[in-house]
């Protein structure tokens, strides 16, 4: 009797198929893979545009088959903003990391969302600036020891992580804020739903996603994978609490 193993788990079409090289542990890998599950079920690959900045997230271009534009450190929603408007008809969305995103590009970022801009923002938080050495980031975790924060980020001398969010859903012009995690089964299922929402919130209503994803840094937090997974369900969770902050139509439009 032969048996006919059907396929359940297969490749995006939106992703190459080429190797990681991510540090082990590392889950770009899953946030990627969750982007591009969407993106193929709203079937917009072939018109889609990634904006990359600087840091790991920079990394974009080989893994993602599609059309990527590389912006300065912390400038890809002004990038976005600027492809979007002269393509009004493509699928436009940055992914960026919190050294990124949440320091240097705080400006753009706040700017790009109050002003509802149609791109969607994937914000990947590992608490730390892993491509350039594990310094402190903005969303550091108090008394969390990093190559700049040694004995541990003192708040009372650097301030607390900010939560972003939460500070971007009380601008007027964001459509969809969440908080995801891809730790464990279960919320990375939450996570690729919250992504396809949001890139659906721009390809159906024209309004601005945001979806900030908690993610690991082995490499960078001198831990083994495992350990690493469970400190996200043990530290970042707890103070970066999973959720749906914001969800209405675009500029105010009740859903």
């Amino acid at each position: 009797m032969t048996t006919v193993l059907k396929n359940v788990f297969d490749r995006p079409v939106s992703l190459k198929d080429v190797s990681t090289h991510f540090c082990p542990g590392c889950q770009h890998g899953t946030a990627h893979r969750l982007c591009a599950e969407a993106m193929d079920s709203l079937g917009v690959q072939q018109r889609a545009i990634g904006v990359a900045s600087v840091g790991c997230s920079v990394f974009l271009y080989g893994y993602f088959d599609i059309d990527v534009v590389e912006a300065p450190h912390g400038r890809a929603p002004a990038v976005a903003t600027g492809v979007k408007r002269v393509r009004k008809d493509d699928f436009v969305f940055t992914y960026q990391g919190d050294g990124d995103l949440a320091a240097i590009g705080t400006s753009e970022i706040i700017h790009a969302a109050n002003r509802g801009e149609a791109i969607s923002v994937i914000f990947v938080n590992n608490t730390t600036y892993g491509m350039t050495g594990g310094q402190m980031a903005p969303t550091t975790l108090p008394q969390q020891q990093t190559s700049t924060s040694p004995t541990g980020r003192n708040v009372a001398s650097d301030g607390y992580p900010i939560r972003m969010a939460e500070l971007l859903s009380g601008l007027e012009g964001v459509s969809y804020s969440c908080r995801v995690a891809v730790n464990n089964p279960k919320n990375i299922m939450a996570a690729g739903k919250a992504i396809e929402k949001a890139f659906r919130c721009q390809v159906e209503q024209g309004g601005f996603g945001f979806v900030e994803v908690l993610t690991t840094c082995p490499t960078n937090w001198g831990m083994n994978p495992l350990k690493a997974n469970n400190r996200v369900a043990e530290e970042m969770i707890p103070y970066f609490p999973l959720g749906v902050f914001k969800d209405i139509a675009p500029m105010g439009q009740e859903v």
